[in-house]
């Protein structure tokens, strides 16, 4: 007896020690990650945020931070873990998440030229956390745009930029401005460097940001640029991006009249095609546009059977969804929704509902949902995270739920072969074949 608790208190001890160094471990690297952050590119990144920074389910991932720097951050090392060349971005884009429309504008470039993220900083400094992150990943620089490493877009204090070459970076700006201004040099740079002019373009309200936010993963993920208006009004700066198309723009409006008049609309009709993308409210204004497809140009997502991946955030903090825009350039291309911090609003949830998946006999046939949340539980609750994770997955067409297969399809097909099925006996546990599981 008393060589067991000998041995017992052996085996504590042993944990508590192996525990406190794993923790003295993580301390230390966690320090010298810091440390390193600050000697120049070859150093590691800091952690982005304390806690964890991904928290999955089975059928979602959430980037966990509601703060939009980190946030940004978090879906880089995400979708580009820069660990070789394949998996290292081109080039960079810098803008200020304040100015939402500078920022929202320039997703246009993470496809193309850079396949990279936008990353966020202040109008006169960059926060560390950026910083870091520009060191971990270490654009390659991008070809077809003499080598530039990082694009700084907007208006920026020399000093931001100071800071970037201070790192060994080679960089390009975007001068700032209004908003309508801001998103034509966007345009006339993602066309001067790719030496196209993408004859189809969205058009959206510099002054609804819930309304025109969910043009910022279509842009990201293909060539078409963003433009802005005002209510009853298309300031000149738009009027001239779209003269370049020749009188052949695709042109499409994405918002309700109460946003983007009939007026602007009418008037945009001289620059060539014009389409309006919307619905009642912002929620219903993402789905329309997670569902339309344009098919005489293919613009469009046009989601509308399962399979699918897509990005939750809450409207409540828009500004995480421009974090979160590159996850429509890698991985599984997925549309914006808005949701709530509880739970999804009617109208995207039976949006969903309608794409959840069915099988006929067993999950393993597919498809499968999926979805990137973006925002800490301050914005969106775990109820909410497990709400969409259900709402995703695979179910059977009988109506039966997930556990219709299994032990159900072994006891159809042994009566058709005429003879009993065997039931699955309890283990000691109590759980016996398939039927113990629960999902």
């Amino acid at each position: 007896m008393k060589r067991m608790l000998q041995a017992g208190m052996m085996t504590a001890a042993a944990v508590l020690v192996l525990t406190g160094c794993l923790k003295a471990a993580d301390s230390a690297s966690q320090h010298e990650g810091h440390n390193m952050g600050n000697t120049g590119q070859q150093g590691a990144a800091a952690p982005a945020s304390p806690g964890q920074p991904w928290i999955a389910s089975k059928n979602t991932t959430r980037i966990n931070t509601s703060d939009p720097a980190e946030a940004a951050v978090l879906v880089s090392r995400t979708l580009w873990p820069a660990t070789g060349d394949a998996n290292r971005p081109g080039g960079i884009v810098l803008a200020n998440a304040d100015e939402w429309q500078t920022a929202l504008a320039s997703a246009d470039l993470i496809h193309h030229p850079n396949n990279g993220p936008v990353l966020f900083v202040k109008k006169d400094s960059i926060p560390e956390v950026t910083l870091n992150e520009l060191k971990r990943l270490k654009p390659a620089g991008v070809e077809m745009n003499g080598g530039i490493q990082v694009v700084l877009a907007g208006d920026l204090e020399a000093k931001v930029e100071e800071q970037v070459k201070g790192l060994g970076f080679k960089t390009d700006k975007i001068p700032g401005g209004t908003p309508a201004a801001v998103a034509k040099a966007i345009d006339a740079y993602y066309s001067k460097v790719t030496k196209e002019v993408p004859p189809s373009v969205i058009v959206g309200s510099m002054d609804s940001q819930e309304y025109t936010m969910p043009a910022v993963n279509w842009i990201a993920h293909m060539p078409e640029p963003l433009l802005y208006v005002k209510k009853d009004e298309v300031p000149q700066e738009t009027a001239d991006a779209l003269k370049a198309r020749g009188g052949k723009a695709n042109v499409y409006i994405l918002g309700p009249e109460s946003v983007v008049s009939a007026k602007v609309e009418q008037e945009l009709g001289q620059y060539g095609r014009v389409v309006r993308i919307a619905g009642n409210d912002p929620y219903e204004n993402a789905v329309a546009f997670a569902k339309y497809k344009d098919p005489a140009t293919d613009f469009g997502w046009g989601i509308t059977t399962p399979g699918h991946n897509f990005s939750f955030v809450s409207k409540a903090a828009p500004g995480l969804a421009l974090a979160a825009a590159p996850f429509s350039h890698l991985g599984k291309h997925a549309p914006l929704l808005w949701t709530d911090k509880e739970k999804m609003p009617e109208s995207v949830h039976q949006y969903v509902m309608s794409l959840q998946p069915k099988f006929k006999k067993s999950p393993t046939e597919g498809p499968y949902n999926h979805a990137w949340l973006t925002g800490g539980e301050d914005v969106l609750s775990a109820a909410a995270q497990g709400q969409i994770d259900t709402m995703l997955e695979i179910v059977s067409e009988s109506g039966e739920g997930h556990g219709a297969h299994g032990a159900g399809s072994a006891a159809g097909a042994a009566s058709e072969a005429g003879t009993p099925a065997e039931t699955p006996k309890a283990d000691a546990a109590g759980a016996g074949g398939h039927e113990g599981m629960h999902h």
